[in-house]
């Protein structure tokens, strides 16, 4: 394993973070934070509890969440696509380094900027909102989890894409849309049954139900199926980008 060409890779997307710093970390924690201010603070004063929980509080995980699934995406896919415009990929290609050690470069660097960023957010929401982390060990788990298999899907993205505008097609009109209709301000089980049934197909429903459960220890569906589903996209990205380097699709053509 070269580690010296991991590190560069990881340290100089690292870099690109501090170079973008009101674009990377600021604005999402700013934009979470009218979320906790709006929903939260001002709607969440005047809405029952969900499950015993304020709503305020049960909000919080599904928030962090959407961010976390949006930055991973967006980072590893922005990381990947700029070599690609460039021309760069190519030197990298050709270096004396495996696929394996570029895909840590770049998916590695992806997913510790989302983790970061998903631990300001829950740092901030402790300013406007009182919760608790029931498993924090779990929570811990799942923020990684989330984070590296999300980079992956956005390394994916960032190899298919052929145009800046491609990039923001999946987080913003996939991605976004599938994490509010997943239970990030509500609970499915609020829904009639019809659309109970219907919402199980959303996947990111199993990711937000398993991080609530690590917060408070209430899910809308099992956290052992969330962890196989979870496990199973993880899988799923790994042999896809193993495909893409096999076969060179969009990286050496």
């Amino acid at each position: 394993m070269n580690m010296y060409a991991i590190r560069a890779i990881y340290c100089f997307e690292l870099a690109r973070t501090w170079r973008t710093l009101m674009q990377s970390i600021a604005s999402p924690v700013i934009s979470t934070s009218l979320y906790f201010v709006v929903f939260g603070s001002a709607i969440g004063s005047r809405m029952t509890e969900i499950d015993g929980i304020s709503y305020g509080a049960f909000i919080v995980p599904g928030l962090i969440m959407l961010a976390l699934l949006t930055e991973s995406i967006s980072n590893a896919s922005f990381g990947i696509y700029m070599p690609k415009f460039s021309g760069t990929i190519y030197e990298i290609l050709s270096a004396p380094i495996s696929y394996v050690e570029i895909v840590i470069g770049y998916v590695g660097a992806a997913a510790t900027k989302s983790i970061v960023l998903g631990l300001l957010i829950l740092a901030t929401a402790r300013l406007f909102v009182p919760f608790q982390i029931v498993h924090p060990l779990w929570m811990i788990v799942f923020l990684v989890l989330t984070a590296v298999t999300f980079s992956l899907f956005g390394f994916i993205v960032g190899v298919w894409a052929d145009g800046f505008e491609k990039l923001q097609i999946i987080p913003m009109m996939i991605i976004t849309p599938l994490a509010f209709l997943g239970g990030s301000f509500y609970s499915i089980s609020m829904l009639p049954p019809l659309w109970q049934q219907i919402t199980l197909f959303n996947p990111l429903v199993y990711l937000i139900s398993s991080f609530r459960w690590s917060f408070y220890g209430v899910s809308d569906v099992n956290v052992a199926v969330s962890v196989g589903m979870t496990l199973f996209f993880l899988v799923l990205c790994l042999t896809t980008v193993w495909w893409i380097f096999k076969t060179g699709y969009r990286l050496k053509s």
